[in-house]
């Protein structure tokens, strides 16, 4: 008996390295919810930009998510570019070639900052960007883990690689470069971080994201992965499917300006954007909008820039598109419609039905359904123009108003959405 346990052990043991490594993907049914520092980074008002983030601002806006927007669902809290960075804004990283915190902005460190955040229930994020960062090629960093140093992993000649040429270009045939990727990713494990936005994804960076899906796999903590650009490159969308979690079919939100955002700087652009990724999603693959205007519009701090109906518009697109669904603002002066919006159960369930919406008709007056797994359908009209008008969807039956939470009756064979406002929306359920 002793004999066949032995064997028995020996061949689970030998099982164990037999056993393929899982999908180089974390895998998450719904897309996240929470709140991302750029828009705040981004603006020019007085008080904000990249000097804005630091521990005690990032403190408050957890705190800030805790008490008024996590029951609805809103859970992480992430950090974007210039948490490595010094004022001046000078990258550096550890003897390694790791990332690591600005020692003035995060005094205490990524680690204690994580555990506050998650004593509250919610989760950390950080940004980080494609290519092999020059001030780490410069230095020649060691590699952690091999014989290897960080010029052996650069592709030759040397190539300018992201979204705005400031990193090279690795070479991924060397093994060392994912073993370098690993080395990025077990540190962000050992802090307790929960989600890794990269940034400058353009056609010449599928590799990088791999390579960034495959290091989180190897770190078996689960990450959220979103490959970025502004937007990235439609031709890349299907390549990345395998490896990241989310992807931005969009450019930024921010109108780097006094306010978060702007009508016309770039919110309307989702409305001509997001038809020409159709098809390319799925249950484990979402596509990032960017983050939602939907903050502040009185009182003291940054303001938003678009009106109460242009806020519900994104809010209804947003979970149409059954997009990740985060803050863009300072949630600290989070005004009472700004959580009335977010926090709506009957829309945020249609986002978290991660089904995708199409388009039915395009122009100004655009109506988009989808269908639930429930086999209920959602359909949504939008007035892109200037004037009230009158939008009419082609299906019929019980139809319930979810914005206002009110059912409006039974309709045969269409239902019609009377004096929708300019930039205004409406969402219902047919059935």
């Amino acid at each position: 008996m002793k004999r066949l346990l032995s064997v028995f052990l020996a061949v689970l043991g030998l099982s164990a390295f037999l056993v393929p490594m899982a999908d180089a993907r974390t895998p998450f049914v719904r897309p996240f919810m929470g709140w991302s520092s750029w828009s705040l980074e981004s603006s020019t008002r007085a008080g904000y930009g990249t000097s804005w983030l630091n521990e005690s601002h990032v403190r408050d806006a957890a705190s800030a998510m805790a008490s008024k927007l996590k029951s609805a669902g809103y859970t992480y809290v992430n950090i974007d570019s210039g948490w490595n960075a010094s004022q001046s804004w000078v990258f550096h990283t550890d003897v390694n070639g790791i990332p690591d915190p600005d020692p003035t902005r995060f005094p205490s460190g990524i680690p204690a900052l994580a555990s506050y955040v998650h004593s509250l229930g919610l989760k950390l994020g950080l940004y980080a960007v494609t290519g092999l960062e020059k001030e780490v090629y410069d230095k020649n960093a060691p590699i952690a883990g091999t014989s290897c140093h960080a010029q052996d992993i650069a592709y030759r000649p040397l190539t300018p690689s992201n979204g705005w040429g400031g990193n090279w270009k690795v070479d991924f045939t060397n093994p060392c470069a994912q073993k370098y990727y690993d080395s990025i990713v077990a540190r962000f494990a050992s802090w307790s971080v929960d989600f890794v936005k990269v940034d400058g994804t353009t056609a010449d960076n599928v590799a990088d994201i791999k390579s960034w899906s495959a290091a989180i796999d190897h770190s078996r903590r689960p990450m959220w992965l979103t490959a970025s650009a502004w937007p990235v490159p439609r031709s890349i969308g299907s390549s990345l499917a395998p490896y990241a979690n989310g992807v931005r079919i969009d450019t930024d939100m921010e109108c780097y300006c006094e306010t978060v955002s702007s009508w016309d700087s770039s919110v309307k652009a989702r409305w001509a954007d997001l038809p020409g990724w159709q098809g390319v999603f799925g249950p484990q693959y979402r596509p990032d909008l960017d983050s939602m205007p939907i903050s502040n519009n009185t009182g003291s701090g940054i303001q938003d820039g678009i009106s109460d109906v242009e806020r519900q518009s994104v809010m209804t697109f947003w979970s149409m598109a059954s997009s990740p669904l985060y803050v863009g603002g300072d949630i600290y002066f989070l005004d009472a419609s700004a959580v009335a919006i977010l926090t709506n159960p009957e829309v945020v369930a249609v986002d978290r039905s991660g089904t995708y919406a199409t388009r039915v008709t395009g122009g100004d007056r655009q109506v988009w359904t989808k269908r639930a797994p429930d086999g209920r359908t959602y359909a949504a009209v939008y007035n892109l123009g200037s004037t009230p008008a009158d939008i009419t969807v082609d299906l019929g039956g019980p139809v319930r108003d979810l914005v206002a939470r009110k059912d409006l009756g039974r309709f045969r064979g269409s239902w019609t959405a009377s004096a929708v406002p300019p930039h205004g929306s409406r969402l219902v359920r047919i059935g």
